[in-house]
């Protein structure tokens, strides 16, 4: 497995039959290699996490297929505006949170609903276990009405539970700087919650050390945690 960090919560997942792409908005994409089927996931329509310009990856290399969280609408005027052929367009699939799909042959997608906007994606494929989160996350945010912080962890429990014990080879979670030490909230549940092996932390706004805050409040994960340090940084794992 290769990944490569693109930006804020952009990767690119190079596996041995399948390229997986997450919210790339913003980075460098590296060359694709040619003839490998590719799988562009957006979570959902705020920009920092969709960019129209990924149907532009439609370009006739590769097998592709577009996997969009609900809310990112596939209406006339925005296929207009974004230059979506047909053609292209019958390549998408809009998904909202508890579906399953199988986009690639041997690819299965599970989403989950968020806590903001869209789903969050968890891709089986080539024997691994892939979850992007999107944005959802445990959003505290201090001075929030306290029954909104509530209801924000009740929705984020209930939403999360369908991961509980599942075996994850690598997960990408938000771990946002601006909600201070209660940003490790959701990380924490989620690395309590599911057996992940690898967790590469994002939607950290270019606060890179934050990471290391929530690893000084939670050492524990140290070992599982996989810091990111700059765009387009780039990690391998047999």
């Amino acid at each position: 497995m290769t990944v490569t960090f693109l930006d804020h919560s952009g990767f690119l997942v190079e596996l041995p039959g399948v390229c997986l792409l997450f919210d790339w908005w913003k980075g460098e994409l590296p060359p694709l290699p040619a003839g490998k089927p590719l799988l562009v996931c957006a979570s959902h329509r705020h920009p920092d996490h969709f960019d129209p310009k990924i149907f532009s990856l439609d370009d006739g290399r590769r097998e592709v297929r577009f996997l969009l969280g609900r809310g990112i609408r596939l209406t006339d005027r925005n296929r207009e505006k974004w230059g979506l052929s047909e053609e292209t367009a019958a390549k998408c699939q809009v998904l909202s949170g508890g579906e399953t799909a199988s986009p690639l042959s041997g690819v299965t997608v599970e989403t989950l609903p968020s806590t903001d906007e869209g789903v969050a994606f968890l891709v089986t494929a080539d024997g691994q276990t892939i979850f992007h989160a999107g944005d959802l996350n445990w959003w505290h945010w201090e001075g929030e009405d306290p029954a909104w912080n509530r209801n924000m962890e009740a929705d984020f429990k209930r939403y999360a539970e369908p991961l509980r014990g599942r075996r994850i080879d690598l997960a990408m979670l938000p771990l946002d700087p601006r909600l201070g030490a209660d940003g490790f909230r959701g990380p924490r549940s989620f690395l309590e919650l599911a057996d992940i092996r690898r967790f590469l932390p994002m939607h950290q706004w270019g606060d890179f050390a934050f990471t290391e805050q929530f690893l000084a409040a939670c050492p524990q994960f140290r070992d599982r945690t996989v810091p990111v340090v700059r765009q387009g940084q780039q990690f391998t794992w047999e």
